[in-house]
């Protein structure tokens, strides 16, 4: 099966360049070959160096191959669009610097959307006229990904954000053209937006160019909603669990992807809170290997 596991600096605690909370960047790639992974994520722009020189030879060091990047920023506020379009045109150069393929969009967490959370039915939409704008922006960042950089360039919905929940991704996935966007599918965020992660798979296979592995626990998952708990504290109360130890059921998802002859990477994320005790290694060693008992390898 020509399907190959890799790893996220987000499984460190890494979801924004900045936060001083970050391991390093160094430790992050041997923690990730000491766990036996092969690939890694570029993690959010300006948290690995930007010099290709610099980053190719830690890669090589480390026996690392780039596999992609994202661009988790807020496409829902057209005020802050230039914010957009830069970590859209760095995150491209720094894939291509390495030859890397995937490209990956998320609009970030709204205000306006937080609350609701793994809520369809209470959640706040866009009206006709915003939503239309919102949709082009994010056309507009896949058409420089595959026009100006040829990567390819995947939506990925993500709790808390516009892009939560399945309508709303299938109506995107209706409105912009198959050539520039596809989808990159996380079976955590859309198991917790409410939704089976296997059956929308079963739906949009040939449209999926890319995976990202999560697991939800349901215990957590139920308390977080119910009590219309922030993201980044659900992360911190454990949301997303182990693989094989939530509700996700990879070994269908490990199906669909054979019956539809899909090849390349699948990304392992394990989002959590670097404040607390936690053991990345052990946890990206413990997915790995739970992966390969249910046949990927």
């Amino acid at each position: 099966m020509s399907i190959r596991i890799g790893n996220a600096p987000c499984s460190w605690g890494v979801e924004f360049a900045d936060d001083p909370r970050n391991p390093h960047w160094q430790t992050v790639l041997k923690e990730c070959a000491e766990a036996g992974y092969k690939g890694i994520e570029l993690g959010p722009v300006g948290f690995m160096p930007e010099d290709p020189a610099q980053l190719a030879d830690a890669l090589a060091e480390h026996d690392l191959e780039l596999i992609g990047g994202v661009v988790f920023r807020p496409y829902h506020d057209p005020a802050q669009w230039e914010e957009v379009l830069d970590g859209t045109h760095r995150t491209c150069k720094a894939l291509v610097a390495h030859g890397a393929q995937h490209l990956v969009l998320i609009d970030s967490i709204s205000e306006r959307r937080a609350p609701t959370a793994g809520r369809a039915h209470e959640a706040e939409q866009m009206d006709a006229a915003e939503w239309a704008a919102y949709r082009d922006r994010i056309a507009e960042t896949a058409r420089i990904g595959t026009e100006e950089y040829g990567l390819t360039v995947g939506i990925h919905a993500h709790a808390g954000g516009f892009m939560d929940f399945e309508p709303e991704l299938e109506r995107l996935l209706d409105e912009v053209d198959e050539k520039i966007l596809k989808i990159c599918f996380d079976t955590g965020h859309h198991s917790y937006a409410g939704f089976d992660p296997v059956a929308f798979m079963k739906r949009n296979v040939g449209r999926i160019s890319y995976m990202h592995f999560k697991d939800i626990d349901p215990e957590v998952k139920a308390d977080v909603i119910e009590k219309r708990t922030g993201f980044y504290d659900a992360c911190g109360q454990g949301i997303f669990c182990n693989l094989g130890q939530g509700d996700v059921e990879f070994a269908a998802v490990r199906q669909v992807l054979l019956d539809a002859g899909f090849t390349g990477w699948c990304t392992v994320e394990q989002d959590c809170d670097p404040t607390m005790d936690i053991r990345p290694t052990d946890d990206a060693r413990a997915n790995r290997e739970h992966l390969e008992s249910i046949g990927f390898n």
